[in-house]
């Protein structure tokens, strides 16, 4: 149910890639077996899918960032190493390889539980917290905001990161790439855009954005 099938050769399977080939073994028996050029149909497409998927941008508001955004730079991605004395804790060390020297992993699930993070959060009597970046110091996310702090946490619980919504990005400050990686227009790596029914949700890195305002950093 709510999904579109596709019809190649006679066999019929769902236009969405990740299942393509996944439910060869889904056809009745009669179906099988697959010829070998079919098998070369389908794996073209998911291919050729998969390709102009990757290169479609957000929709609004996101705002898409080039990729020259994450060229290297004095330290790594970044002008400057992270601050020191994070916020709620942080480890420095982490912080840095994450933001700096890497665009592809992250601080390991839960990790913000860990931090003194969920002791502010439920504290603030649901008033928002700002999230800066952990190099710069400029502001990249507010939240809640068009929902609950119990349902900002609950979701970011439920995924293992802190997860933001459109309306809680400063798009001023942060750029989504083809590939889905959330950056900060200065090269910091906050982690990636993984969109669900809901529309986008940033899962993002707490210690990317653990950092002080700028006016306050000494």
């Amino acid at each position: 149910a709510g999904r579109c099938w596709h019809a190649v050769g006679g066999y019929v399977f769902p236009v969405r890639p990740k299942l393509m080939l996944a439910c060869f073994h889904l056809l009745p028996p009669r179906r099988l077996p697959l010829t070998h050029n079919l098998i070369k149909v389908l794996s073209k497409t998911v291919t050729t899918t998969r390709a102009t998927m990757s290169h479609q941008p957000f929709p609004p508001p996101a705002v898409m960032g080039e990729e020259s955004i994450m060229a290297p730079k004095a330290h790594g991605t970044s002008a400057v190493p992270v601050q020191s004395n994070l916020r709620w804790g942080c480890d420095e060390k982490t912080a840095d390889r994450i933001c700096n020297f890497n665009r592809h992993y992250a601080e390991h699930s839960g990790y913000f539980e860990t931090t003194s993070f969920m002791q502010e959060a439920t504290s603030t009597m649901g008033e928002p917290i700002k999230f800066y970046d952990s190099n710069t110091g400029k502001l990249l996310f507010v939240a809640p905001r068009g929902r609950t702090m119990d349902q900002f946490l609950m979701e970011s619980k439920a995924h293992g990161w802190p997860s933001f919504r459109d309306q809680e990005v400063v798009w001023e400050n942060v750029r989504c790439l083809q590939n889905g990686e959330a950056v900060s227009v200065d090269g910091t790596h906050l982690g990636h855009n993984l969109p669900d029914g809901k529309g986008s949700r940033y899962c993002i890195n707490l210690v990317s954005v653990a950092g002080s305002p700028v006016s306050t950093v000494r």
